[in-house]
């Protein structure tokens, strides 16, 4: 039987190209037609430490990167003891013959071992051996009997910038691997017929960029932090030609402080961060709450506390972004599931943050953010709504700025607009922006004011509620158990679902939550009431979202998987608390 899907897992030292050389293969991997998908283990330290990449490719749509690879490409001895014993049987083990020993006791059956002087063919074309692991992913191309044609093209993405020479030099290079695999028996029999139609490969932050472009976001402050940085990276590539201003500032306050800023003065603002720097924002977020100024924050979670594990995942903020900022704001959380999501859901952000005048957080991490994944052709074609504007009717004459009104909602002017004057301070205030905090607070009426003025702005969460979208039941409507998730393990509770459906013969689905806040709580009752018993499946340690489901409906989950190590979800670790559970 032909197999459908194919992993290779790149190994290394920091510093060895394993990033690079999945990268590459990760575009051959999609040009040849495979749906993909990455996720990459490295260390905080530039050189250093071992690292390693796992690329799968298949014929249908993907949900993870996959368990065990078939094939493992050592780059260092280290590589070879971690990983020799993953690789499935059939499989095999690229590996610089002259630098690298296996274990054959410790590897599985029928795996070959395909040995070859990785750096002596690479100084054939240069004397400092860069291109050994571009020999060795000539091989790996070969192994899996991959059109050669594509690697070519992706070598010409990459260092297409460069010079030609370049490109050329790594074709032959990934040639004499690949020649030196028909010498050491030829291609993997894997059967896999490739439709050599590319399909779109993107990370998740990748796409976060393209939704804000298509929103029409103007306006960038960032400063760099792992794994949001590549958002800062990209946007300084590719935003200028569009418009976009985008500022690498001196840390994260001034990078809310401006994307506030921005925000005021009326262009489509943004700033992202992870963890550590989200800290940092809290109190001028919460300044944008008070002043009623839009922007989006992106929140790429990783590891913590504190510095914690800076180039690993978790789903540890989420407690943070529903607490950032003192006081009650109103404010929106979306939590992507998926590239496209990353997409659709920035681009949501942006008009709601305009339409109610607050700043709304799009929550990832870093599995999904620096992941590549295949993705279906976008649609650029997003309407940009920019909310109630006080020039569009009514009269200077009348205009409050902080007007009370029944969505919460009021007027809003830019800065500059002949006529429209209007104080915009952090202090409460009245509904021309008079503050009421000094020498009036306390006062009967000003309390009152203060009162109205709070209900007012916490008005905007129904609106926000009603236009973000609602939970979601994937799988059997009649199942025996329910998965609670949000974000990024949705892609291994669903793979999951699969294995236990197909090999177990048992009925699970899937309950997902894209809008972490405002809740939907008519909405998350209903599907509630047909689960007969639950696994809430999240990243972190407390169940920071089975609490939050539990304050809101006062459902609580029947069992917690929660994973806090670093790593993302393998489908089958929920597979087998699947049928721990329901055993």
């Amino acid at each position: 039987m032909s197999k459908r899907d194919l992993a290779l897992r790149v190994g290394g030292a920091a510093g060895d190209g394993v990033s690079s050389t999945a990268e590459s293969f990760a575009k051959i991997s999609a040009r040849s037609g495979l749906h993909t998908w990455t996720y990459s283990s490295y260390q905080s330290v530039i050189r250093g430490g071992h690292v390693w990449t796992q690329v799968r490719g298949g014929l249908d749509p993907l949900l993870s990167h996959g368990d065990d690879p078939d094939v493992v490409l050592c780059l260092n001895q280290q590589t070879m003891d971690v990983h020799q014993a993953d690789v499935l049987e059939g499989g095999a083990i690229i590996y610089d013959v002259d630098s690298v020993k296996p274990d054959p006791t410790k590897i599985r059956k029928n795996v070959r071992l395909i040995g070859i002087s990785l750096r002596k063919k690479a100084q054939t074309l240069s004397p400092n051996a860069l291109m050994r692991n571009t020999v060795a992913l000539g091989a790996a191309v070969a192994l899996f009997a991959m059109d050669f044609r594509h690697v070519e093209s992706a070598f010409k993405d990459i260092w297409g910038d460069k010079k030609p020479e370049i490109v050329q030099q790594n074709v032959a290079a990934a040639r004499l691997g690949g020649d030196a695999v028909k010498d050491l028996g030829g291609p993997l029999p894997l059967g896999l017929a490739y439709p050599n139609q590319a399909k779109y490969l993107m990370t998740g932050n990748e796409a976060v960029c393209l939704g804000a472009l298509a929103a029409g976001v103007k306006f960038l402050a960032q400063y760099p932090m792992t794994p949001a940085s590549s958002i800062l990276h990209w946007m300084a590539s590719h935003g200028p030609k569009y418009g976009v201003v985008v500022k690498q500032v001196e840390d994260e306050l001034a990078a809310m402080n401006m994307a506030v800023g921005a925000g005021f003065a009326g262009v489509r603002s943004m700033t992202a961060t992870s963890g550590g720097g989200f800290c940092l924002m809290v109190e001028a977020i919460g300044q944008a709450g008070m002043t009623e100024t839009p922007l989006v924050a992106v929140l790429v979670q990783r590891s913590g506390p504190s510095t914690g594990l800076p180039t690993k995942t978790e789903q540890g903020d989420l407690n943070l972004a529903l607490g950032a900022g003192q006081g009650d704001w109103p404010r929106a959380i979306l939590a992507p599931r998926h590239p496209e999501e990353c997409f659709s859901l920035t681009a949501k952000a942006f008009n709601l943050a305009e339409i109610y005048q607050t700043p709304i957080i799009v929550i990832s991490d870093l599995y999904l953010g620096e992941g590549y994944r295949t993705v279906d052709k976008l649609d650029f074609n997003v309407p940009i709504v920019r909310g109630m504007m006080a020039a569009d009717g009514g009269t200077a004459k009348d205009f409050k700025r902080y007007e009370i009104t029944e969505s919460g909602v009021s007027p809003r002017a830019l800065p500059g607009t002949k006529g429209y004057q209007f104080i915009g301070a952090t202090d409460e205030h009245m509904e021309s922006g008079e503050l009421i905090s000094d020498v009036l607070a306390g006062l009967p009426e000003f309390v009152e004011e203060r009162r109205k003025m709070h209900e007012k702005r916490m008005r905007k969460l129904d609106g926000l509620r009603k236009d973000s979208p609602p939970p979601e039941m994937w799988g059997s409507r009649n199942a025996d158990l329910t998965l609670i998730n949000w974000g990024s393990t949705w892609g291994a509770a669903h793979e999951a679902i699969l294995q236990v459906e197909e090999k177990e013969g048992m009925k699970v689905n899937s309950l997902e939550f894209p809008t972490i806040f405002p809740f939907h709580v008519d909405e998350a009752q209903k599907l509630l009431r047909g689960v007969k018993q639950s696994l809430a499946v999240e990243g972190n340690y407390t169940g920071q979202f089975a609490r939050l489901l539990r304050a809101e409906t006062g459902y609580k989950p029947d069992h917690f998987y929660g994973r806090y190590d670093g790593e993302p979800f393998a489908s089958r670790d929920i597979a087998d608390k699947i049928l721990e559970v329901v055993a």
